[in-house]
């Protein structure tokens, strides 16, 4: 009988009742150990009665050598589904969970995420779902990133999730932003309430002292109470001492052989009951011993699992009794098991360094390499490195679990890892080589990119003999990280060296240092050699976005669209959710620079909320940074300052740089033209300015707030820029900047071919198939303001007229106003906006899934590319077809869709 707990009960039957009703829903049900949470979940499965599915999971203290075990043991009832899922998904699924051969795209954890997304919601199609994690600060990271990654896109899928987690809990399990319920522990009336239905049989000081150790925590009042009715009275260490020396009190009083089932059941990482059976059997317990320990609800067989009733009692259990015995029940487990389980218990059971078991449990690690657990895999170097005699093997070891420890994400695991393996390598570079790698790895991961340079270029030189192609490479990065970091001396330092040792690859070396020079001239021949190395076939994902990015640089941005949206659509075909922002990050900037905002927004906003889910910072903040350029030009102050709070996550230069960019645009387009001018002259553009058309906003700033000596400086810098590009683009804003200077903030009267033949020039070249519709908008907006205040009202209209049109489909609200002002004021009756577009009317996701839908993929297809389930892509079908017209998929595919 649930105590005490009526308010928080209903806030969980109101997340099952959504999901009946259509809704998906995820709580997160946080509190200390013992305080009911165990006790609620129980209770809300009760209330649920015969509705929804259930499918219940419980982590576990010792699962964290084996991944995807939580997972496993929460889609158990539900394995036999995993054929229907699409291929990629269904060959992850079925590796993660160590069933049958590894399949090509392995383990990897964001493609398991979705799968185990797609796998819910089919089951959810069949009925309502609850899904219930008890205790999951203890799952395994592999297991809880799957989890948290699926239930990130629940929506209209009728499932239910609710994560029991115990604070303090362990920072490796983060279900950040969803809903919480935090227990609190029970006031006096329900402590007394509980022990009168509990505790009848006990006098009523008893009850009282009862509920005075306990503090109000449910469980320690009812262990409590069975331990003074059994004369238990350990001393008072708080509520959770005392929970589990109550817990440990019991479990010594059972026979020997119910006590050493128990502690081998604890040891087990997985509860199969017949492998706790065989390895307790070679201890001299055995099946018959289970019947004490069940009837003191201690533990209880499930299914072929041995389950405890509480985390806690596990935890005696293992705790309770000398460290020989735990060495044995492991040593036991090893026998009875077999694989990378065996070898796991093995290790455990070894007190001092052994090199045989260490390389056992090394070569173990494969099968967790092969499921995809990176996070479990830097468990099983780390502790194989601890069981090494020899220092070398120990580096080496460390070394594994430190790139390992990358590969999971867990960046300051592995810098620690990696500063453990340097400190044991002694005088070996090739190895403090490799170890390098990692820590800059992680420094470039957390915005330190000056750190990365100087560990890559110290670890580089020392073995350019005998490694020249590692040097090579390293060196590479070295320039690189000295690039994105704004420090052009240390980039020209790292290539002289290179060039020095003659490397492998010291060509590209020595043009990506040149990127960094204040010379636009320099700066584009780099970028044009970068480019041309690197315009091949796709290749590798990861060339393939560095060559849309040098491709960006350079102004072409159709071509960098291109070759990023290949790599997103190859990304989205393999599954590499890992990868898939980064490509989204260079499409969304190509689609900003040609005009497509709707576009950019769409998948911008999608790359970072995967950016977010999969714990890429650095990435993150560039996203944000790229769409605070269109929050920008939608004069959208609050989702500014939203996208700004993201971007600050890391300091590096080329976001410092998007965001001053974007705050000039800003400033700009609400016609605030002394502070875009101020904020422009506090930021220099310098040399990280190609193509943004950052100087061209300071030129505006400057006139328009009368300082032309301003206005100039950044002219010449622009002219200077386009003197080395040849795209019509940069050319257009550089005619129209001259337009704005010769006319002055105010204009001109006369016709003629000064300012007006600049002006006239700037929307010719933007007529080109490839520049910024945005852009074109803005010289006409400024080419009708000059005619008109040059008392040319007639001529003024045509801009004017175009320019607001243009704004209003891009959604850039302050420049369709001023537009509409300027209309007004030339006399133009028709000031008013344009008829709405339907697709206007969809949000960013319904845009994408109404296109994909238009091209004839089904639900369960476009579930795929968007990592949403299909009942998820029918509910924005749902949405999208009344808002544009429609009721079919055959009149869907007739609309023009295109932005």
């Amino acid at each position: 009988m649930l105590v005490g707990r009526g308010e928080e009960l209903a806030v969980v039957e109101r997340l099952l009742a959504g999901a009946a009703a259509g809704r998906s829903g995820v709580l997160v049900v946080r509190g200390e150990a013992g305080i009911g949470k165990t006790a609620l979940l129980d209770a809300a499965v009760a209330a649920a009665g015969d509705g929804p599915r259930v499918l219940r999971g419980t982590g576990t203290e010792f699962e964290s050598a084996l991944p995807y075990s939580g997972l496993h043991l929460l889609l158990r009832p539900a394995l036999d589904r995993i054929d229907a899922l699409p291929g990629a998904q269904a060959g992850a699924l079925r590796t993660a969970l160590g069933m049958g051969e590894a399949a090509p795209s392995g383990g990897d954890r964001f493609l398991v995420g979705l799968a185990v997304l797609t796998l819910l919601a089919e089951l959810a199609e069949e009925q309502p779902l609850f899904c219930a994690l008890d205790d999951a600060q203890w799952l395994d990271l592999a297991s809880a990133e799957a989890l948290v990654f699926a239930a990130r896109r629940l929506h209209a899928e009728r499932i239910a999730v609710l994560f029991g987690v115990r604070d303090p809990h362990t920072p490796a399990f983060r279900p950040d932003g969803f809903d919480e319920l935090r227990l609190r522990r029970l006031d006096a009336a329900a402590a007394g309430d509980l022990l009168t239905l509990y505790a009848a049989d006990l006098h009523h000081h008893e009850r009282q002292r009862i509920q005075r150790e306990a503090e109000g925590n449910p469980l320690a009042l009812l262990e409590l109470t069975t331990a003074r009715r059994e004369g238990h009275g350990p001393a008072y260490d708080g509520p959770h001492g005392r929970i589990e020396q109550g817990f440990a009190a019991r479990i010594g009083a059972l026979p020997e052989a119910s006590g050493t089932l128990l502690l081998v059941a604890a040891a087990a990482d997985e509860g199969d009951a017949g492998t706790v059976f065989e390895a307790a059997g070679l201890l001299g317990a055995g099946v018959t011993d289970l019947a004490p320990a069940e009837a003191q609800g201690l533990v209880r067989l499930d299914g072929g699992r041995l389950v405890f009733r509480h985390p806690l009692i596990r935890s005696a259990a293992y705790r309770s009794g000398p460290a020989a015995r735990r060495l044995a029940a492991h040593r036991a487990l090893a026998d009875a098991g077999g694989g990378h389980r065996a070898a796991w218990h093995r290790a455990q059971a070894q007190a001092a360094p052994d090199e045989g078991v260490a390389a056992e449990l090394e070569r173990s690690g494969e099968q967790v390499r092969a499921r995809g657990g990176h996070a479990a895999l830097a468990t099983v170097y780390e502790r194989a490195a601890a069981l090494s005699p020899e220092p070398i093997e120990r580096a080496r070891r460390l070394g594994s679990a430190a790139r390992a420890a990358l590969d999971a994400g867990q960046l300051d695991r592995a810098g620690e890892l990696a500063e453990a393996a340097r400190r044991e390598q002694g005088g070996d570079a090739t190895a403090r080589a490799r170890v390098a790698e990692i820590a800059a790895e992680v420094a470039n991961e957390q915005g330190d990119l000056s750190r990365a340079h100087v560990l890559l270029l110290d670890a580089a030189l020392p073995i350019a003999a005998a490694e020249p192609q590692v040097a090579g490479r390293m060196l590479f990065l070295a320039v690189g990280s000295a690039w994105v970091a704004g420090d052009p001396e240390a980039a020209a330092g790292a290539a002289a060296a290179a060039a020095e040792l003659d490397l492998p690859g010291g060509a590209a070396i020595q043009a990506l240092a040149r990127v960094s020079s204040s010379d636009a001239g320099v700066r584009t021949a780099a970028l044009r050699a970068l480019r041309d190395a690197s315009s091949g076939p796709l290749g590798d994902l990861r060339e393939g976005l560095r060559a849309a990015c040098w491709n960006g640089l350079l102004g072409d941005h159709r071509v960098a669209y291109e070759r990023a949206g290949a790599v997103e659509r190859e990304c989205r075909a393999q599954g590499a959710v890992g990868l898939l922002p980064r490509a989204l990050l260079e499409v969304a900037q190509a689609q900003l620079r040609l005009g497509l905002h709707r576009d950019a927004l769409a998948g911008g906003t999608e790359g970072l909320r995967i950016a977010s889910d999969t714990g890429q910072t650095r990435t993150r903040a560039q996203l944000a940074a790229a769409l605070a350029q269109l929050a920008a030009a939608r004069g959208d102050e609050a989702w500014f300052q939203e996208l700004g709070s993201l971007a600050d996550a890391v300091d590096l230069p080329d976001v410092r740089h998007l965001r001053t960019s974007a705050a000039i645009l800003l400033d700009l387009g609400l016609g605030r033209f002394e502070a875009a001018a101020d904020r422009a002259a506090a930021s220099p553009a310098g040399s990280a300015c190609t193509c943004c058309g950052r100087d061209a906003d300071e030129v505006e700033a400057a006139v328009r707030a009368g300082r032309p000596d301003q206005g100039r400086e950044a002219f010449a810098r622009l002219a200077e820029l386009a003197g080395h590009l040849d795209g019509p683009a940069v050319h257009a804003v550089l005619a129209r900047c001259e337009g704005l200077l010769a006319g002055g903030a105010d204009g001109g009267a006369a016709p003629g071919r000064g300012p007006e033949g600049h002006f006239r020039r700037a929307l010719e070249l933007h007529s080109a198939r490839d520049t910024d519709r945005f852009e074109e908008a803005r010289t006409g907006l400024l080419y009708g303001e000059w005619l008109r205040r040059g008392r040319r009202p007639v001529d003024s209209r045509g801009p004017l007229r175009a320019a607001q049109e243009a704004f209003e489909r891009l959604g850039a609200r302050p420049w369709a106003d001023r537009a509409a002002a300027e209309l007004r004021a030339s006399g133009e009756s028709r000031s008013g906006p344009e008829a709405e577009s339907p697709t206007d009317r969809l949000t960013p996701q319904e845009l994408q899934v109404a296109r994909l839908a238009a091209a004839g993929l089904t639900n369960r297809d476009i579930g795929s590319q968007l990592f949403l389930s299909p009942r998820t892509v029918g509910y924005h079908l749902y949405n999208a077809y009344p808002k544009l017209g429609v009721t079919s998929r055959v009149e869907l595919a007739r609309l023009d869709l295109a932005t």
